[in-house]
C-alpha cells in the first residue's frame, strides 16, 4: 500500500450526518474511515494531509447530463421560448460547434472541476468531444447520441452512431465509459430506437435519453400538432410523429434509463418510469431559459420515481456548476420544504446520480472510489448545512478524482 493517503478534515459528510474527529485513509478506493490515531498506526508508511480548521470532506459532484460540444455558446441563442431556441441552435449549429475546439472543450471541463464535479456525463452528438473527455481528469460516462426521424435515413444514422460508439470504445482509461444516448421520442425513428436500446441491454451500457421537455413535444407526440409541426413540415417534410411518448417509453422496460427534463410527462408516463426503474434528470436552469415548465419533484417523489440533477450544456446554461444548480432549483421548489429539498438536492448530485449511472462513488464510505471534495466551512457545520451548502457556495480547495489530488496543493 505504497500510494495509501490519510486525510485529516476537520469534519466528514457521511451519508446521513457530519462528524468530526475521524480521519480517512485511501488510494483509488476509501480504505478505511477512523481516528487518525487508529490509521496511522495501521498505515504508518503513508502519506498524512492534514486540513485547516472547519474544514468539510464531502462526496465529489456527478453532473449527469452536459453537452461539451456546445460549449462554445454565450449571447449566441435564443433564450425565453423553446422553438425559438431550436431554430437558434439549427441557425447557429455549424459555427458553434466548429468555433469549439479541444481548447474550449477542455476549459469547459476543467471549469466542471473547478466547481467541484469528478464525475460528468457526456452527450455526445458529433464525437467532437471524444479526445477532450478522454483526456479529462474526471470520470466520464460518454452517452455516443443517436438522432433521426427518417426511415430512409436509418442505415446511414446507425452506421454514423456505432462508428462514434465504436470511436469511444478504444478509449481504455480508468474512469471513461463508452455508452448510449437516444435523443428524444420526436427525433428518433421506432426502429432506431429499439436497435439502440437491445445494443446497450447486450452491452450492458448506460443508456439516456431526454423525454417531455417542452409543450411543443407533448402536442406533436399526442396530436402531432402544435408549434412542432411547422418545424418538421418545413425542415423534414414530416406531417406525423413517428412515435408516440408511450411507445417511446415502452422500449426503456428494464434498463435503468436515465430521462432528462420530463417537465410535461403525464401520469401514466410517470406511472411507466416508475416501472421501468428509470431515473429523471433535472436540469431547472435550462427549463427556465428554454420557456419550460418547472419539473415536479412532488408529483415524482409520490411516483417513487428517483431524479437527480444536471447542469445541461451550456447551449442552455450560462455555466456548468452544480451548486449553482442546486441554487436555482431550491428556490424554484418554494413549496418544498427547505432543508429537506436541499438534502434531496445534494443527494442528487452524489449518492443517488452515482447509483444512476451504476458507480462506485458518491459517498464517503469504506470500499468507495476516492472523489472527494474539500469545502472549506467558515465555521461548525449544523443540521442545515445542506441550505448553506448551496446557498453560500464556499471555497473549494481540494479535489480528489480516483484518490488522486487533481485540484489543490499537495
Amino acid at each position: 500500500m505504497k500510494n495509501m493517503q490519510i486525510i485529516v478534515p476537520h469534519y466528514i459528510m457521511l451519508r446521513n450526518k457530519v462528524v468530526a474527529n475521524l480521519a480517512v485513509a485511501f488510494e483509488k478506493q476509501i480504505k478505511k474511515i477512523a481516528p487518525f490515531e487508529e490509521l496511522i498506526e495501521e498505515f504508518p508508511e503513508a502519506k498524512v494531509t492534514t486540513l485547516r480548521e472547519h474544514s468539510l470532506l464531502m462526496p465529489g459532484l456527478i453532473n449527469a447530463h452536459v453537452h461539451i460540444e456546445f460549449s462554445k455558446n454565450k449571447t449566441e441563442l435564443s433564450y425565453g421560448d423553446f422553438l425559438n431556441w431550436l431554430y437558434s441552435v439549427i441557425e447557429n449549429r455549424a459555427d458553434l460547434v466548429n468555433d469549439c475546439n479541444i481548447e474550449c472543450m477542455s476549459k469547459a471541463i476543467d471549469r466542471m472541476l473547478a466547481n467541484g464535479i469528478t464525475t460528468f456525463g457526456a452527450i455526445s452528438s458529433h464525437a467532437m468531444d471524444l479526445e477532450a473527455c478522454a483526456n479529462a481528469k474526471q470520470n466520464v460516462i460518454f452517452f455516443n447520441e443517436l438522432i433521426g426521424s427518417q426511415a430512409t435515413m436509418a442505415d446511414a444514422l446507425w452506421g454514423d452512431f456505432i462508428a462514434r460508439l465504436d470511436a469511444s470504445k478504444t478509449i481504455k482509461r480508468e474512469g471513461f465509459y463508452p455508452a448510449v444516448a437516444i435523443h428524444s421520442p420526436y427525433s428518433v425513428h421506432p426502429i432506431l430506437v429499439k436497435k439502440a436500446v437491445d445494443l446497450a441491454k447486450n452491452e450492458n451500457l448506460k443508456l439516456t435519453a431526454h423525454f417531455m421537455e417542452s409543450v411543443a413535444e407533448r402536442e406533436w407526440l399526442d396530436e402531432s400538432s402544435g408549434d412542432f409541426k411547422e418545424f418538421f413540415e418545413k425542415l423534414l417534410s414530416q406531417k406525423q410523429s413517428v412515435s408516440s411518448a408511450e411507445e417511446f417509453l415502452s422500449y426503456f422496460e428494464g434498463t435503468n434509463t436515465l430521462l432528462t427534463h420530463v417537465t410535461n410527462a403525464n401520469e401514466d408516463e410517470l406511472q411507466t418510469i416508475a416501472k421501468n426503474n428509470s431515473t429523471v434528470i433535472h436540469c431547472p436552469i435550462s427549463n427556465r431559459l428554454l420557456g419550460n415548465p418547472t419539473l415536479n419533484i412532488k408529483e415524482l417523489n409520490e411516483n417513487n420515481i428517483s431524479w437527480i440533477v444536471a447542469t445541461d450544456g451550456l447551449s442552455s446554461n450560462y455555466d456548468l456548476d452544480l451548486f449553482e444548480e442546486m441554487k436555482i432549483s431550491l428556490f424554484m421548489h418554494s413549496s418544498a420544504p427547505l432543508l429537506e429539498l436541499a438534502q434531496a438536492l445534494l443527494d442528487g448530485v452524489t449518492i443517488h446520480a452515482a447509483k444512476a449511472l451504476g458507480l462506485n462513488t458518491g459517498e464517503i464510505a469504506e470500499g468507495k472510489n476516492a472523489d472527494m471534495l474539500i469545502i472549506d466551512l467558515e465555521n461548525e457545520p449544523t443540521k442545515e448545512l445542506p441550505i448553506h451548502l448551496i446557498l453560500h457556495r464556499y471555497n473549494i480547495s481540494k479535489v480528489y478524482v480516483n484518490g488522486k489530488l487533481e485540484i489543490g496543493e499537495a
